[in-house]
């Protein structure tokens, strides 16, 4: 074992990385970042073997300390949440252990090797539970224990995501390629002598600096202000005896008493149920409330939505009551697992940091060969070293595109300023860029496609059963309302209550007149739930819901009192499997007088069916339709049943008319990888999934070359949505989905991001007008260098004249291009191909073409003025007027690339494009006129005969370019839109074949369920 410094053996110091490194065999464990509580190592073994990252997951926890582990197979990496006083080098010991494949010892008094894992306890039996953390469910723990577990555990919380703190913000804006450059100019301009120019540039990086930091900062305020509320306390056992504990004071062991509108402190095994039901919404994705029971289960892959026998932290009870003893507190819950998952998930760099590193790095070296090639050049016509020296530190100016990061960042953090005004909150810079690329949109379904409430949508009655069924739906019930009307309750039940309140009934009074003398709740033998009532005439009468296939055998009358033979039975049913295949969640309704095994002698009166379902949003089916018109493929991904996915994906038409292509979770775990790719390209509709499948989709959509948007509001979202190109989260969302979001919607209307959409593609466009506009003046200022040093013409340009243009006469222009008005039809294009550079070959001999013209007119300039004056100030006068005034025009040119004075068409007017030319113009004319500013820029000298010259060789540079594209084929207004691979782009008649070919989609039997 490697000697470790001092420090390295207190507990609360953290570690460096690499400070402290352990080998166990042949395993190595390096520590990379170290805090109290919270460890990150690297374990050489981990990297690419799924297989030891599951048993450091399952072995781990309650070893050394050890809350949860987390191992990534990808990167090689464990991430440990563990006692905050625990001795770091023993948890790595540990870690190195459990690797080699030995048995290490746990601490007395934690659970011991053979334990169960925190994923297990469902198929154990619940006294194994009580047993195993020495508790009890009439007692509980003492408070003696529960202290002594407190200590050992530590607190009942998940480590807070602190999203970026302001020197992360300040290192994204300063430590990237651009910035490097124009820093790199300045260091270069000030060991040559030129402080000035130094600092001008300087400046300018400051400036790009400062905006960026702002912009970003304001954004993560913003979403971090979101969703903050103080956790409730939780109601436990301790001595026997009730007690309101805070929830971060919950340990294992604690029983928990269980109560609608209970929040679930932390993860356990239930012990006694009543009818309980809870909402899991939060972590599953299920809009339905699951249905709770303490009987062990059998399967021990069950996906969380189905291990009925267990609860969850974070999610809430909805009807019932029970108890339930704490199987795993803080980062060890199924929450804090989810959230170690988000914070391994990394999203990929935009496609336009891709595409501007590659052009950065394209441009270096461009910038170096101009300088070698005039040097060589200069020495080979005469010229000095020295004099040689300064032209190539002046080329080296010319060369760099000081202008581009300005434009880039100014752009983007007007686009988040416009977001601002529709509500949106985007964190940072380069995500509404990337908008502008998405080619898929994965949402989730509950709480985003839909409202996450039950809403009874079907009736299947007669007039004469309607009355009844509706005293049912607010007589067989728990909801309780409030001194204001509110009801509290199951979201099924108040649905109901819903129901009948809406068509007119009185609820109170009906409860006022029929008092509640019994309820015999819902089991897993009996799924209809019945309630015993007293009429005003004292009589006595039951009603019931439940199961519809179920209740209708307990009946044997119509509600008009005619006797139910097998035809109206037949009729029915079919009528429930109709409405189940809508994706409803169907009840039966009856009714009947008390007597002697009433409802088991099956003499009460049919009332009808109910359907209930979680409504879609009403705006949706419209904005679904705008993102396929947009090439946008929409798919979605919900924990609920594949009956209810399809039936919202028809009403959503997310097949876009074709047969709706559904995968479910189960099915996802089996696939390899290249056939999930395969099917991605194809599926809309991903139905019963986990939150690592959702991750497993959106990665996969990526795979095959797509840019993908996630939609979320859930702790179950969050890995999605850390991973996804873009993560977009609602704002009445939880904190875990704001912390790892690029874009949260305060207002919850999704119809924004197709104004986001909009707004991306319009800047991504803008954009690539200035970057061709930066680089077709930039060329023409290194080839003025390299056309002056060819024909012995000296220097034409002086530094501070180069510097002048780069960072007045193309800053301010480029930015005016940046806000160009939106195209009325870039929402009807498809979105372009992340894989497409940003500038084509064909864009690039356009910008070699534009920068050579005007090269040649500013250099004739510099040679008829010479020509009359000689050698002197008034030729470099010429040219920097000449190529100042080109340039200026040449961003009129650059608006469109297909648009010109020589053909009969108009564009918008950018009025912010106009009056920064004539600021610019006035400027320089200006800065010309006045002795101090002509003597920095080196003008001196000139004539109206040298100003004439000078104008008229600028005007014939924007004449000229503008003839040479009235020769180019017109095309689309942006070159690379078509995005290559996706569905949305087929032919049509190649699209219907596919899907004609495809296996026709089928909706799951339903499985009728119960409140």
């Amino acid at each position: 074992m490697a000697a470790a410094s001092p420090a390295a053996h207190h507990p609360a110091m953290p570690h460096d990385a690499g400070q402290y490194s352990h080998r166990q065999g042949r395993e190595t464990v390096t520590i990379l970042r170290g805090f109290p509580g919270r460890l990150r190592l690297r374990v050489a073994a981990l990297k690419h073997d799924a297989e030891l990252a599951a048993r450091l997951r399952q072995a781990l926890p309650g070893l050394s300390g050890i809350r949860s582990a987390d191992a990534n197979p990808v990167t090689g990496t464990l991430l440990l949440i563990h006692d905050p006083d625990g001795d770091q080098i023993a948890l790595i010991e540990t870690v190195a252990a459990v690797a080699a494949g030995q048995s290490p010892q746990a601490p007395a008094g934690a659970p011991d090797e053979a334990a169960p894992s925190p994923s297990d306890w469902h198929v154990r039996p619940a006294e194994e539970a009580l047993a195993t953390f020495e508790t009890s469910a009439e007692e509980g723990l003492s408070e003696d224990r529960a202290r002594l577990l407190f200590r050992r555990v530590g607190p009942n919380i998940l480590v807070e995501s602190q999203g970026r703190g302001p020197v992360a913000i300040l290192l994204d804006q300063v430590v990237n390629l651009p910035t490097g450059l124009l820093l790199g100019s300045a260091a270069v301009s000030a060991l040559t002598g030129g402080l000035l120019d130094a600092g001008a540039i300087a400046v300018v990086s400051l400036v790009n600096a400062a905006i960026g930091f702002a912009t970003e900062r304001d954004a993560e305020r913003t979403i971090s202000s979101l969703g903050k509320v103080a956790a409730p306390d939780a109601a436990v056992l301790r001595d026997g005896r009730q007690r309101q504990v805070p929830m971060p004071e919950i340990v294992p062991g604690d029983v928990l008493l269980l109560a609608p509108g209970a929040m679930i402190a932390a993860d356990g095994r239930i012990l006694q149920a009543q009818s309980l039901s809870l909402d899991e919404s939060l972590l599953t994705g299920e809009s339905v409330p699951a249905s709770k029971s303490a009987r062990t289960l059998d399967h021990r892959d069950l996906p969380l939505g189905e291990r009925s026998n267990l609860v969850f932290k974070g999610t809430a009870v909805t009807g019932g009551s029970g108890r339930a003893v704490v199987t795993a507190t803080g980062q060890a819950t199924e929450i804090g697992r989810i959230q170690a998952l988000a914070g391994e998930a990394r999203p990929p760099e935009t496609p336009m940091q891709q595409q501007l590193e590659r052009m950065d790095r394209e441009l270096i070296w461009l910038s170096l060969a101009a300088c070698a090639g005039m040097v060589g050049l200069g020495l080979l016509r005469g010229y000095g070293a020295a004099q040689m020296a300064r032209s190539a530190i002046s080329l080296a100016v010319a060369a760099i595109p000081e202008g581009l990061p300005t434009v880039a960042t100014v752009t983007m953090a007007l686009g988040i300023r416009d977001m601002r005004r529709h509500k949106a909150v985007v964190r940072r810079l380069d995500a509404i860029e990337t908008l502008g690329a998405v080619g898929a949109v994965c949402f989730d379904k509950t709480g985003t496609l839909t409202e996450n409430r039950m809403v009874a949508q079907e009736l299947d009655c007669s007039e004469t059963a309607l009355p009844g069924l509706l005293e049912v739906c607010a007589l067989n019930s728990e909801v309780e309302l409030d001194a204001e009307g509110r009801s509290h309750g199951s979201s099924t039940e108040k649905a109901l209550l819903e129901l009948a309140q809406a068509r007119g009934l009185d609820v109170e009074r009906l409860r006022s007149d029929a008092p509640l003398l019994e309820i015999v709740h819902r089991s897993e033998t009996q799924r209809w739930m019945t309630t015993r009532h007293r009429a005003a005439d004292e009589t006595e009468f039951l009603t019931v819901k439940g199961s519809p296939d179920e209740v209708l055998a307990l009946c044997d009358e119509t509600a008009e009192g005619r006797p139910l033979d097998d035809a109206e039975r037949a009729a029915l049913t079919k009528a429930n499997s109709a409405m189940g295949a809508r994706g409803l969640r169907v009840l039966g309704f009856a009714r009947g007088e008390v007597g002697a095994d009433q409802v088991d002698a099956g003499r009460l009166r049919w009332l009808g069916l109910v359907g209930l379902a979680d409504p879609v949003r009403p705006e949706m089916a419209d904005l679904m339709a705008k993102f396929h018109a947009a090439g946008i493929r929409t798919i979605m991904i919900t924990g609920d049943q594949t009956a209810t996915a399809y039936a919202i994906a028809k009403e959503l038409n997310l097949s876009e008319g074709g047969p709706v292509e559904i995968l479910e979770g189960t099915e996802l775990e089996r696939l390899d990888p290249d056939v999930l790719r395969a099917l991605a390209e194809r599926t809309q509709v991903y139905a019963r999934v986990s939150p690592a499948n959702k991750l497993q989709i959106v990665q996969a959509l990526q795979a095959n070359g797509q840019v993908v948007a996630m939609t979320g509001d859930g702790i179950n979202d969050s890995p999605a949505l850390r991973a996804a190109d873009i993560g977009l989260a609602m704002g009445s969302g939880t904190p875990a989905a704001h912390e790892v979001a690029d874009l949260v919607l305060q207002d919850d209307r999704l119809a924004t991001m197709h104004v986001a959409l909009g707004e991306g593609r319009t800047i991504y466009r803008n954009i690539r007008k200035a970057i061709r506009f930066l680089l077709s003046t930039n060329l023409s200022e290194i080839l003025v260098m390299l056309g002056a040093t060819a024909l012995r013409l000296g220097q034409p340009l002086t530094p501070m004249q180069l510097l002048w243009i780069n960072l007045v006469s193309d800053v301010f222009p480029g930015l005016g291009l940046a806000l160009e008005p939106e195209n009325r039809e870039v929402l009807t294009e498809p979105p372009r191909d992340p894989k497409t550079p940003i500038l084509s070959r064909q864009d690039f001999r356009e910008v070699g073409t534009e920068g050579a013209v005007m090269t040649a007119t500013a250099l004739a300039a510099n040679l008829m003025v010479r020509g009359v004056a000689g050698e002197g100030p008034r030729g470099s006068g010429a040219t920097f007027v000449a190529l100042t005034a080109g340039q200026l025009l040449h961003a009129l040119s650059c608006r469109s690339e297909t648009h010109s004075i020589f053909r009969n068409e108009r564009l918008p007017s950018n009025p912010t494009l106009n009056r920064t030319m004539l600021a610019l113009g006035l400027l320089t004319a200006g800065a010309i006129a006045l002795p101090w500013s002509r003597r920095l820029l080196g003008v001196s000298g000139m004539t109206l005969g040298d100003w004439l010259i000078a104008g008229a060789a600028g005007s014939s540079s924007y004449v000229i370019n503008e003839a040479l594209k009235a020769r180019r084929p017109q095309g689309p207004a942006s070159p690379g839109q078509a995005s290559q691979g996706q569905a949305s782009q087929e032919p049509a008649s190649q699209k219907q074949a596919r899907q004609e070919g495809s296996q026709q989609d089928r909706p799951q039997p339903q499985h009728p369920e119960d409140s």
